[in-house]
């Protein structure tokens, strides 16, 4: 870590971006313990103030923990996959309320995703993951569910199926695809949408998962879509007073 600070730029943030070069780089290792506040106040030439900022910002991006005690003071943090999710579905719905990315973009990539993760999903699928399945789809057709609960218990169908690809790679990379995308997708399509169509292709989705057909996962997942792009469209249309 070498103190090369731009002073017209936000300080702990800076500094924190180098203590996360030197963690992505190796020069800090997993569990090794970070110079303390007041030794990097000095080889930053800052305030302590200012290299507390940067270890709150590193320690909100699970880069390192802090521990009290005699030995304690911050360390680099052991990232598994499952723990940096929840950071990924929050970045992913930020970007997509915040940002100019249409419904159609959004669902397409959403797909397009998942529909990559059916083979493996065919091939390396668990029980367990098609009893969360069934388990969610029962769950969906309960007369007296309401909205935010069919939503979520469409985000964990969906889970379910990502998951049964058994790589975790692809479920961080897709947590945010789906778990971040399907509550938008939800919330703008519940009003029009037909419960039972959707559950009616959510059990050939998990019928093909369990025959390990993924080219039948494959079109259920794009009947979905289809299903999907529909319902928006004629919410949008609706909503300009256009004819649907």
């Amino acid at each position: 870590m070498k103190p090369s600070l731009s002073p017209s730029v936000d300080l702990s943030a800076q500094i924190a971006a180098n203590i996360r070069d030197a963690i992505v780089s190796g020069a800090l290792i997993v569990d090794e313990r970070l110079p303390s506040e007041a030794e990097l106040a000095l080889q930053f030439e800052v305030s302590r103030a200012t290299v507390r900022e940067a270890l709150k910002r590193l320690a909100a991006q699970s880069l390192i923990r802090t521990q009290r005690g005699a030995t304690g003071g911050a360390f680099v943090n052991r990232i598994s996959f499952q723990a940096a999710q929840a950071q990924q579905i929050t970045t992913s719905t930020l970007l997509l309320s915040m940002n100019d990315v249409s419904f159609e973009t959004a669902c397409e990539a959403r797909y397009a995703l998942e529909r990559a993760c059916a083979p493996l999903s065919a091939r390396r699928r668990s029980q367990s993951h098609i009893d969360v399945m069934r388990a969610e789809i029962a769950r969906q057709s309960q007369q007296d569910l309401s909205d935010e609960a069919f939503c979520a218990s469409d985000v964990a169908f969906h889970r379910a199926l990502v998951d049964g690809a058994c790589n975790p790679v692809l479920s961080y990379q897709l947590a945010g695809a789906v778990e971040a995308m399907q509550p938008l997708m939800n919330m703008i399509t519940f009003t029009a949408r037909s419960r039972d169509a959707i559950i009616a292709l959510h059990v050939a989705i998990t019928d093909a998962v369990e025959a390990q057909d993924g080219a039948a996962i494959g079109t259920g997942l794009t009947d979905l879509e289809a299903e999907t792009q529909s319902l928006a469209h004629r919410v949008f249309a609706q909503r300009s007073g256009q004819p649907a």
